[in-house]
């Protein structure tokens, strides 16, 4: 059993900057997918950006821009950054990977923007 655990987020003002973390129990080199969804407040969950193992990161046109997607694969740990919070970036972020098919998810992490 994989397992992913986030950390960062929690009350942020609008304007700053987001840098959320998903360290992985398996090295994540080996994975072949690792990814960020975002699920905001009654809505749909929503994906941000995949990295495929030997790719570059593929953003959802509608994120690309906004969020940066990176892995560090000596830690076993995948990056997700925002400069420049909006009140409309409130959610929570979830990350998972992809190993052979099977999806292992984090818990999630709250981000509430506040103007």
């Amino acid at each position: 059993q994989v397992q992913l655990v986030e950390s960062g987020g929690g009350a942020m003002q609008a304007g700053e900057s987001l840098t959320a973390s998903c360290a992985t129990s398996t090295a994540i080199s080996a994975v072949d997918v690792v990814g960020w969804y975002r699920q905001a407040p009654g809505a749909q969950r929503e994906l941000i950006a995949t990295l495929a193992r030997g790719e570059e990161v593929n953003y959802v046109p509608s994120m690309e821009g906004r969020f940066t997607v990176s892995k560090d694969d000596d830690k076993n740990t995948m990056y997700l950054q925002r400069i420049g919070l909006k009140v409309e970036d409130t959610g929570v972020y979830l990350c998972f990977v992809i190993i052979k098919g099977a999806y292992f998810w984090g818990r999630g992490i709250q981000v509430t923007v506040s103007s």
